[in-house]
């Protein structure tokens, strides 16, 4: 059984170096900032130019939502933004959703993006009630592939040749992870 009360209530979730807390307007600018950078544009296949009011009105519209949970990554002993994750597209019928990250430029590399993701799959599981958690990554993002099998995604498929990007196509793998035996047990 979903419990969207679990997507609704916008939690903070404690790592050991991050802190995950609803996406907030105070994380705009700096969500903002985040996606104009060439590379993280490129990693997450993200070809529209979104202005700083528009994405504040979207943070800003994060907050009342209750069909998905989009989350800041912060740094627990600064508070920095280090990026944002979602679980969006929740099918309670069959208890699965899906998911996303993506860090700043200089969050990457350091191991925050597994101790993001597996917070997130722990609250998507536990709390939540999902079986089943599945994402896209595009097929030259290694670094990313690696970080998701690390978290116990596995590569379910492969979309031939659906992301153009300068003038190149690219594949797009579909990983996904599933709850823990022992909680499925429960």
């Amino acid at each position: 059984m979903i419990d969207t009360h679990a997507l609704a209530e916008k939690p903070v979730l404690e790592g050991e170096r991050i802190r995950l807390v609803p996406l907030a307007d105070r994380h705009a600018a700096a969500f903002h900032a985040t996606f104009q950078d060439p590379e993280t544009r490129r990693l997450t296949g993200t070809h529209r130019d979104w202005t700083l009011p528009e994405l504040q009105e979207w943070v800003t519209a994060c907050g009342t939502r209750t069909d998905r949970l989009d989350l800041a990554v912060e740094d627990r002993a600064t508070g920095d933004y280090l990026g944002d994750l979602t679980l969006s597209q929740i099918d309670p019928d069959n208890a699965h959703g899906s998911f996303r990250i993506a860090l700043v430029p200089a969050a990457t590399g350091r191991g925050l993006g597994p101790e993001a993701i597996r917070l997130l799959l722990g609250h998507a599981f536990d709390k939540v009630g999902l079986h089943r958690v599945e994402l896209e990554v595009f097929a030259f993002n290694e670094r990313a592939r690696r970080s998701y099998e690390k978290c116990g995604f596995v590569m379910e498929g492969r979309m031939r040749e659906a992301l153009r990007w300068d003038g190149a196509w690219h594949d797009v793998l579909m990983m996904a992870a599933l709850r823990p035996a022992a909680a499925t047990a429960q």
